[in-house]
């Protein structure tokens, strides 16, 4: 199984990779974990993220995929994988068809969680009052769901175009939500 898992913001779809690794004994991979990681651990592609984290910038999307195509040639890859925040845009997805591609490992599909913005919101505050974040308001949860309708969005209509999209309702208990990936993941 390599499949990406799209989804706005708290749409649960870290919490449903998680779940997927453990049944399915493949890699989740998560950008964000990645990213901190490598910087953590001072590899050479962490030293180069931290100089723009540093600074306040976004870490370029070479950088990232430069990230991504490492932790794709380890060798527990081989199982499958399960992408997470990433691709964010029709450039990163593109340039990462033509990494999966170089080392063999072809993506079955990508499946969009889908969930109502308002839940989204709910979400959100609720956890970012349960882990103290006091940034995550809704001005700003709804700025980084505008982002997403922007920039991310457009990567299902990518991935459907290849007939390599489907749609999950985001919406329910984790446990329902997750017989849902499961049983779409049958039709990939």
């Amino acid at each position: 199984m390599r499949i990406i898992l799209l989804g706005p913001p708290g749409s649960g779809k870290g919490t449903q990779a998680a779940l997927l690794r453990d049944q399915h004994s493949v890699v989740h991979i998560s950008t964000g974990m990645l990213l901190r990681e490598a910087v953590k651990n001072q590899t050479e592609l962490g030293q180069q993220a931290q100089q723009f984290m540093d600074a306040g910038e976004l870490v370029p999307d070479s950088l990232m995929l430069g990230l991504i195509e490492q932790r794709l040639g380890q060798a527990d890859v081989t199982n499958g994988f399960i992408l997470d925040g990433y691709p964010r845009n029709l450039s990163q997805a593109e340039a990462l068809d033509t990494v999966l591609n170089r080392i063999g490992q072809p993506l079955d599909g990508a499946i969009a969680v889908t969930v109502d913005e308002t839940e989204v919101v709910e979400r959100l505050l609720n956890r970012a009052k349960q882990e103290g974040r006091s940034d995550d308001t809704e001005d700003v949860i709804r700025n980084r769901m505008r982002v997403y309708a922007e920039q991310t969005a457009p990567v299902a209509g990518y991935y459907d175009a290849r007939g390599q999209l489907r749609q999950v309702d985001g919406m329910g208990s984790i446990e329902t939500v997750q017989q849902r990936l499961v049983e779409t993941l049958g039709t990939l």
